[in-house]
């Protein structure tokens, strides 16, 4: 029996941290032996809110790419595109555009939330308040059969649920109704406790340096009870500590959470130990990734594989909406 078909992506805004990673594409790795795999570099969304900078997007597509198969994706299982590189997403989002009711659209929750955080960039755009119906032309362009996002992106995939429904009910069943795949939430947040993200400047690199690694932990926030070194401290609300349960060994986590509540280990001490775990869970990673850095004509390859075998399923896919439209 085939395999059932995912498809997710992701805007090129910057370099991946270990938010990425935690909140995304370990979860991605998992999936690829389990299910057809479409994964993409979602360049025409960075738009949304890039549109005045552009130069990021070109600069950071590659960079991405290296950063998923260095954390393990694999090419032979997945198929990696560039989204501006299928134009046929153009066309069906063009399409989806005139069936989907304003209202679904300005409802829409991730849509507000994003106009209240975003105040320093204009984004009171058509594009901007598109972005669910382009991202339905995704993922229903490869007949996904599931989106594999965290819960701020659910409601971008219920809309593309309703426009396939809408779809097929006025014309014919092209398009399967795809399930949300919830990631599971990261435990990983900045070094200021807040989400990790790029525009708070709290994000770790899986590009920076050691000494980058050692400074950004040493400013992480702990515990904020524990005022002094020979206060008790409690780990599990400890930033610091929940990288300790993934990078760390489970003796040595199980060492610190003791010395902690006993107040036996300092909040230095922690850091830098955290630091070297952090370090040397990386070190594969970057490895890799420094051989791709080596190789970009290799990395350049596989993308073009991978754009050519997206755009034979969107070719084939756009003929049937096409016959369903009445369209030539």
């Amino acid at each position: 029996m085939s395999k059932k078909r995912i498809v997710s992506g992701m805007r090129p805004t910057g370099k991946m941290h270990l938010g990425h990673v935690h909140g995304a594409l370990l979860n991605w790795k998992n999936l690829q032996h389990e299910y057809e795999c479409y994964y993409f570099i979602a360049d025409w969304h960075a738009l949304t809110s890039e549109y005045a900078n552009p130069t990021i997007i070109k600069e950071t597509t590659y960079e991405i790419i290296m950063d998923w198969i260095s954390v393990g994706l694999d090419p032979d299982v997945c198929t990696f595109f560039i989204q501006s590189e299928i134009k046929e997403h153009a066309e069906l989002h063009l399409i989806f555009s005139m069936i989907t009711p304003l209202p679904w659209l300005e409802r829409n929750p991730t849509y507000k939330e994003q106009l209240r955080e975003l105040t320093q960039r204009d984004i009171y755009t058509y594009g901007f308040l598109g972005y669910p119906v382009l991202q339905a032309a995704d993922i229903l362009m490869y007949k996904a059969h599931g989106v594999p996002v965290g819960e701020d992106q659910a409601p971008h995939v219920e809309l593309t649920r309703e426009i396939a429904r809408r779809f097929n009910h006025l014309y014919t069943d092209v398009f399967p109704v795809p399930d949300v795949l919830l990631t599971p939430t990261s435990k990983v947040l900045g070094i200021d406790r807040r989400k990790m993200s790029k525009s708070y400047g709290n994000a770790i690199f899986l590009t920076d340096t050691d000494e980058e690694i050692e400074r950004k932990v040493s400013q992480m926030i702990t515990d904020p009870q524990r005022k002094r070194r020979k206060d008790p401290g409690d780990p599990g609300i400890c930033n610091v500590f929940s990288f300790h349960e993934i990078y760390s060994d489970e003796q040595t986590v199980n060492e610190i959470d003791g010395a902690c509540r006993k107040a036996e280990i300092g909040c230095v001490e922690c850091k830098k130990m955290m630091a070297e775990a952090l370090k040397k869970g990386l070190a594969p990673i970057r490895e890799k990734r420094r051989e791709l850095e080596a190789d970009i004509s290799k990395v350049k390859e596989i993308m073009r594989e991978g754009c050519q075998k997206a755009r034979d399923v969107a070719s084939e896919t756009m003929k049937e909406v096409r016959a369903a439209v009445k369209l030539p």
